[in-house]
């Protein structure tokens, strides 16, 4: 069984992932200071009591490239995986479309992931997770303002809802700056694909809910699917317009295509680019030679944790980007 972020989805040709992310604290432990091994110690102990074939992995225990890893899947944010290592810990199943951070900004983050626009089934399976361990702890929980967070930003439902979306014929044709202004004024975050402070690459944008407060969960899957959908029909007519002169994109895609099938060396800012190009000729059906899963794989492997674990060494900054293009030829020829 493939991992969830080499499966594809629901209108996957624009968004590739989803997640939910319920942020939840323990009653009887203060939010903030000296407290981390409290928590750490409270939650290892319901870790057999909670399913999902849940694993606790602790963050000093793994090295860089491990937890550097785990921010390129998107699965931890790369505070979490590079300040203050010690008791800090994830829960995660075999799949990885579960993953809890333990002792981020609040005492859990409950992450459920998505291939494509998954929205209401991964808030349906975060929902479930979150009772059962509910039922195992305390929450800090509020009768007037709900579910009581380290961030005011998320007390009530303490949930976020996101999806990442890849917006290339919108760049292409000047027209990106005025869909992200909509989706702002729209009360949504929009960043890079590491989340807050990241920049974007490769035409990918991640859309995230603002809002927790004062609104049920089945709102929040509400407004982000209605803002996605819309991005999804711009992004689509966009791409329309692009294919009018079909000689131009074809020779766009496949000269990015070329680069990466028969580079020597290749930076991951160059390769981020290329892959943006070739996906979007993949998905128009223009380039026959590939498939979403094998782009897909291109996307993850290049990275530069993921490129050393595939390889299982680790390199200098010019041994990666020489193997990067050995693993771009590998994948092509699957």
């Amino acid at each position: 069984m493939l991992n969830w972020y080499l499966e594809t989805g629901k209108e996957f040709d624009v968004v590739l992932t989803s997640r939910i992310r319920l942020a939840r604290n323990i009653q009887e432990i203060p939010f903030i200071g000296e407290h981390r091994k409290e928590v750490l110690n409270k939650i290892e102990q319901i870790v057999p009591n909670i399913g999902y074939g849940l694993k606790m992995l602790k963050l000093e225990n793994m090295d860089d490239i491990t937890r550097m890893e785990l921010v390129e899947k998107n699965l931890i944010s790369p505070e979490f995986a590079l300040d203050n290592k010690e008791e800090r810990a994830i829960l995660i199943n075999e799949e990885e479309n579960i993953c809890i951070m333990i002792n981020e900004e609040d005492h859990l983050r409950i992450q459920v992931f998505g291939a494509g626009l998954e929205i209401e089934n991964i808030m349906n399976l975060a929902i479930e997770i979150d009772e059962k361990i509910g039922k195992l702890i305390h929450y800090a929980y509020n009768n007037k303002y709900g579910f009581l967070t380290s961030c005011p930003s998320n007390v009530g439902t303490g949930a976020r809802a996101s999806v990442m979306v890849h917006l290339p014929a919108l760049t292409k044709t000047g027209n990106i700056n005025k869909i992200l202004d909509v989706v702002n004024n729209f009360g949504m975050n929009i960043r890079g694909i590491y989340g807050e402070n990241s920049q974007t690459q490769g035409n990918m944008y991640q859309i995230s809910t603002k809002q927790s407060l004062g609104i049920s969960e089945k709102e929040i899957v509400k407004n982000i699917k209605l803002i996605t959908e819309k991005i999804i029909e711009q992004e689509r007519l966009a791409r329309k317009y692009l294919i009018k002169n079909r000689v131009e994109l074809e020779d766009k895609v496949y000269r990015s295509f070329g680069i990466l099938k028969y580079c020597k060396k290749i930076s991951s800012k160059e390769c981020n680019q290329l892959l943006s190009d070739v996906r979007l000729g993949t998905d128009l059906g223009i380039i026959q030679e590939l498939t979403d899963l094998k782009v897909s794989k291109m996307q993850l492997f290049t990275k530069p944790a993921n490129l050393q674990k595939f390889y299982g060494q680790k390199f200098d900054a010019c041994s990666r980007d020489i193997k990067r293009a050995e693993i771009l030829k590998q994948i092509i020829k699957e």
